[in-house]
């Protein structure tokens, strides 16, 4: 089976395991392709710790779930120094923290203060933790699944820009279909079966998927190939959110603050890897428009006049694919 195929699998694995979020799962799997972080929002009960979980167990990966709150502590999460004792002997060695896992499931991360939050800049952007003037690698696969609430404000703290810019994707969920949650009562029935029931659904799953194949199929990300035509219309659209008076009179007036360069690079990894997951050799337009959402979303800064209009960023975004023209 080649790579393409187990990672189609493994996504087949999670739309059994989460039943009604196909969208988010496939948004998912193009960040672990993209090797970038992902902000995961929406209301509660909409199983996005289910998801997380369901994909840590199916590709066998050591997940870590930190639970923000408002009195946390970066050594909480990053790990800390801590003094050994042993045969007479004294010596300060560093005991890792939640942080040093594969998947690590930041939950509700807008409720814990700057301080913390920013503690993750650095894992999230070098990929590494400095403690007491060391430097700690994180492992190969290494990504950030952060979930936040988008109605309930109350003891919450917003995220900076800067580390908003650090996700590759804004994920959202939606409520699933009438269907898809009828079938999710059956699945939630099964699971609540005795020990020995759910000891035996489990051994109907496929093995874990090796972590070396996701890693082998970043590599195959890679090559996939972009013209320079496609370049040109990245750019094109990344620069309409910086310079939309250029382009339309009622961007101005949406538009406060266009996407970054690291954007423009997420934006590029982001749809070589869905271009790759259909089974393409190079990157088209319908690649780079499929991801301009959830890559581009949450780094927008809307105005003043957007809000009042009802406006969001998605609907800023639809604006400029019909803007912007697309390559011939």
């Amino acid at each position: 089976m080649s790579v393409r195929n187990r990672i189609l699998e493994l996504e087949r694995s999670l739309a059994l395991a989460v039943l009604g979020q196909g969208r988010a799962i496939r948004q998912i799997l193009l960040g672990l392709l993209a090797n970038g972080h992902l902000l995961l929002e929406g209301l509660p009960g909409l199983a996005k710790t289910r998801t997380v979980k369901a994909l840590a167990r199916h590709l066998d990966a050591r997940m870590s779930r930190i639970q923000f709150t408002p009195d946390l502590l970066p050594s909480d999460i990053t790990g800390a120094e801590v003094l050994h004792q042993a045969e007479g002997r004294q010596d300060i060695r560093f005991q890792p923290g939640p942080l040093f896992g594969n998947l690590i499931l930041a939950d509700e991360i807008n409720r814990a203060p700057a301080k913390v939050q920013s503690a993750l800049l650095e894992a999230m952007e070098e990929r590494q933790i400095t403690v007491a003037g060391h430097s700690h690698r994180m492992p190969p696969l290494f990504m950030v699944l952060a979930t936040q609430n988008p109605v309930e404000q109350e003891g919450t703290y917003p995220l900076p820009e800067a580390q908003l810019d650090r996700f590759l994707m804004k994920v959202l969920l939606d409520y699933p279909e009438p269907r898809d949650e009828a079938q999710m009562l059956r699945l939630l029935r099964e699971e609540e079966q005795a020990l020995e029931g759910a000891a035996a659904s489990r051994q109907d799953e496929p093995a874990p998927l090796d972590p070396e194949v996701l890693l082998q199929a970043r590599r195959e990300v890679s090559g996939v190939y972009v013209a320079p035509a496609i370049d040109d219309y990245l750019l094109d659209l990344v620069s309409a959110t910086r310079h939309p008076d250029a382009y339309d009179p009622q961007l101005r007036r949406w538009l406060a603050v266009g996407a970054s360069p690291r954007g423009t690079l997420g934006l590029d990894r982001a749809a070589r890897a869905h271009a790759w997951l259909h089974g393409q050799a190079f990157v088209t337009p319908d690649n780079v428009r499929a991801m301009l959402h959830p890559v581009l979303r949450h780094r927008l800064s809307l105005s003043f006049d957007a809000l009042a209009d009802g406006v969001d960023a998605d609907q800023v975004l639809d604006r400029l694919l019909d803007l912007v023209p697309i390559p011939a």
